[in-house]
Protein backbone atom coordinates (compact mmCIF):
# COMPACT_ATOMS: atom_id res chain seq x y z
CA UNK A 1 0.00 0.00 0.00
CA UNK A 2 1.39 3.39 -1.10
CA UNK A 3 2.20 5.53 1.95
CA UNK A 4 0.11 9.08 1.91
CA UNK A 5 1.32 11.52 4.09
CA UNK A 6 -0.14 12.96 7.42
CA UNK A 7 -1.51 16.47 5.53
CA UNK A 8 -3.06 14.83 2.89
CA UNK A 9 -4.65 12.05 4.81
CA UNK A 10 -6.13 14.99 6.80
CA UNK A 11 -7.43 16.57 3.75
CA UNK A 12 -9.14 13.28 2.88
CA UNK A 13 -10.83 12.98 6.04
CA UNK A 14 -11.76 16.95 5.99
CA UNK A 15 -13.67 16.13 2.56
CA UNK A 16 -15.26 13.07 3.88
CA UNK A 17 -16.53 14.39 6.87
CA UNK A 18 -17.63 17.60 5.12
CA UNK A 19 -19.24 16.03 2.28
CA UNK A 20 -16.56 15.88 -0.08
CA UNK A 21 -16.71 14.64 -3.91
CA UNK A 22 -16.21 11.23 -2.54
CA UNK A 23 -19.26 10.96 -1.45
CA UNK A 24 -22.86 10.34 -3.53
CA UNK A 25 -24.75 13.37 -4.62
CA UNK A 26 -28.98 13.44 -3.89
CA UNK A 27 -30.77 13.09 -6.95
CA UNK A 28 -33.75 14.28 -6.57
CA UNK A 29 -37.46 14.15 -8.52
CA UNK A 30 -39.33 16.96 -9.52
CA UNK A 31 -42.79 16.18 -10.72
CA UNK A 32 -45.73 17.99 -12.15
CA UNK A 33 -48.66 18.14 -14.13
CA UNK A 34 -46.67 19.31 -17.01
CA UNK A 35 -44.26 16.49 -16.52
CA UNK A 36 -41.25 15.27 -14.75
CA UNK A 37 -37.40 15.65 -14.28
CA UNK A 38 -34.67 14.43 -12.33
CA UNK A 39 -31.96 16.50 -10.95
CA UNK A 40 -28.58 16.16 -9.56
CA UNK A 41 -28.25 18.22 -6.23
CA UNK A 42 -24.83 19.99 -5.36
CA UNK A 43 -22.92 19.22 -2.72
CA UNK A 44 -23.20 22.56 -0.09
CA UNK A 45 -24.92 22.60 3.02
CA UNK A 46 -27.89 24.04 1.84
CA UNK A 47 -28.16 21.84 -0.84
CA UNK A 48 -28.25 18.98 1.81
CA UNK A 49 -30.63 21.03 4.36
CA UNK A 50 -33.30 21.36 0.75
CA UNK A 51 -32.65 17.12 0.63
CA UNK A 52 -33.43 16.86 4.44
CA UNK A 53 -36.98 18.55 3.85
CA UNK A 54 -38.35 16.34 1.42
CA UNK A 55 -40.93 15.38 0.16
CA UNK A 56 -41.66 18.82 -0.58
CA UNK A 57 -45.17 20.45 -2.79
CA UNK A 58 -44.21 23.89 -3.91
CA UNK A 59 -46.50 26.16 -5.48
CA UNK A 60 -44.61 28.40 -7.87
CA UNK A 61 -44.84 31.35 -10.24
CA UNK A 62 -43.97 32.58 -13.33
CA UNK A 63 -40.89 35.32 -13.04
CA UNK A 64 -39.69 37.52 -15.79
CA UNK A 65 -40.48 34.41 -18.45
CA UNK A 66 -36.93 33.14 -17.02
CA UNK A 67 -37.88 30.94 -14.05
CA UNK A 68 -40.31 29.94 -11.85
CA UNK A 69 -40.29 30.39 -8.06
CA UNK A 70 -41.55 29.30 -5.09
CA UNK A 71 -41.28 29.56 -1.14
CA UNK A 72 -39.68 27.08 0.76
CA UNK A 73 -41.46 26.05 4.32
CA UNK A 74 -38.28 27.12 6.26
CA UNK A 75 -34.92 28.96 5.78
CA UNK A 76 -31.76 27.18 4.33
CA UNK A 77 -28.34 27.85 5.36
CA UNK A 78 -26.33 30.39 3.68
CA UNK A 79 -23.72 28.51 1.09
CA UNK A 80 -21.71 30.24 -1.74
CA UNK A 81 -23.58 32.37 -4.24
CA UNK A 82 -22.89 32.96 -7.57
CA UNK A 83 -24.20 35.43 -10.40
CA UNK A 84 -24.78 33.23 -13.69
CA UNK A 85 -27.25 30.34 -14.10
CA UNK A 86 -28.07 28.30 -17.04
CA UNK A 87 -31.30 26.29 -18.19
CA UNK A 88 -31.63 23.45 -15.38
CA UNK A 89 -30.30 25.86 -12.51
CA UNK A 90 -31.91 24.87 -9.56
CA UNK A 91 -31.13 27.90 -7.42
CA UNK A 92 -31.67 30.05 -4.45
CA UNK A 93 -32.76 33.37 -4.35
CA UNK A 94 -33.13 34.99 -0.85
CA UNK A 95 -32.73 32.03 2.09
CA UNK A 96 -36.29 30.51 1.33
CA UNK A 97 -36.85 30.99 -2.33
CA UNK A 98 -36.53 28.44 -4.61
CA UNK A 99 -35.87 28.73 -8.13
CA UNK A 100 -35.87 26.60 -11.13
CA UNK A 101 -34.25 27.97 -13.95
CA UNK A 102 -35.18 27.31 -17.74
CA UNK A 103 -33.24 29.95 -19.70
CA UNK A 104 -29.75 30.65 -18.99
CA UNK A 105 -28.92 34.27 -17.70
CA UNK A 106 -27.86 36.22 -14.89
CA UNK A 107 -28.96 38.08 -11.42
CA UNK A 108 -28.21 41.34 -9.51
CA UNK A 109 -25.75 40.53 -6.37
CA UNK A 110 -25.57 39.28 -3.86
CA UNK A 111 -26.26 36.26 -6.75
CA UNK A 112 -27.87 32.48 -5.91
CA UNK A 113 -27.15 29.60 -4.64
CA UNK A 114 -26.87 26.59 -6.78
CA UNK A 115 -28.82 23.91 -5.38
CA UNK A 116 -28.24 21.40 -8.42
CA UNK A 117 -28.51 20.81 -12.06
CA UNK A 118 -31.50 19.44 -13.41
CA UNK A 119 -30.37 16.50 -15.89
CA UNK A 120 -34.40 16.38 -18.05
CA UNK A 121 -36.01 18.82 -19.99
CA UNK A 122 -36.52 21.89 -18.47
CA UNK A 123 -38.65 23.64 -21.49
CA UNK A 124 -41.46 21.80 -19.62
CA UNK A 125 -41.56 25.29 -17.05
CA UNK A 126 -41.09 27.03 -20.41
CA UNK A 127 -44.80 28.72 -20.13
CA UNK A 128 -46.52 31.19 -18.53
CA UNK A 129 -48.67 30.51 -15.18
CA UNK A 130 -48.74 29.18 -11.94
CA UNK A 131 -47.50 25.33 -11.51
CA UNK A 132 -47.65 23.48 -8.17
CA UNK A 133 -44.69 20.91 -8.01
CA UNK A 134 -43.78 17.90 -6.07
CA UNK A 135 -40.27 17.03 -4.98
CA UNK A 136 -38.59 14.43 -3.38
CA UNK A 137 -35.96 11.90 -3.57
CA UNK A 138 -35.23 9.83 -6.56
CA UNK A 139 -35.23 6.35 -6.82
Amino acid sequence: MKHIAAPARISVLLALLMGGTALAQDRIRISSEWGDVTATLTNNVAAEALSGMLPLTIEMNDHLRQEKTGNLPRALPPAPRQREFSAGTLGLWSFGDVVIYYRDGHVPPPGIVILGQIDGDVSIFDRPGKITITVDKAH
